[in-house]
């Protein structure tokens, strides 16, 4: 069921808006309420959770429900951690990875960015 299940929430964050996500909940529930009561209580508890990400312009939509923004985030913290092998302290390290986290602060805030809503 595992890609059934998948291939019906993929359609829930697919669809054009949100009443019409909101509809595709509803078919799932009613797909899955005799087979899977606890999936059906998880769909109706949860996913209504993800739709405020039809407030967003459509092009930053897909951005946003993809784990992509954090992966960068987290890849350019281990590359520069890596890069001080030598870090003697906790409060060395937090000093380090909120350096880093400005710098990327910055570059969103000066136009190199992941999402921008004047251009999505």
């Amino acid at each position: 069921m595992r890609e059934e299940v998948a291939l019906d929430i993929r359609a829930v964050f697919d669809a054009v808006d949100r009443v019409e996500a909101h509809r595709r909940i509803g078919l799932a529930v009613t797909k899955y309420r005799e087979s899977a009561p606890d999936l059906t209580a998880w769909i109706e508890r949860s996913i209504p959770e993800g739709l405020s990400v039809f407030t967003l312009p459509v092009g930053s939509r897909k951005k946003l429900r993809t784990f992509n923004l954090l992966e960068g985030l987290n890849k350019e913290i281990r590359h520069r951690t890596r890069v001080a092998t030598l870090i003697p302290n906790e409060a060395s390290l937090l000093r380090l990875v909120a350096a880093v986290l400005v710098e990327v602060s910055d570059d969103w805030e000066t136009g190199r960015v992941y999402l921008n809503p004047a251009t999505t």
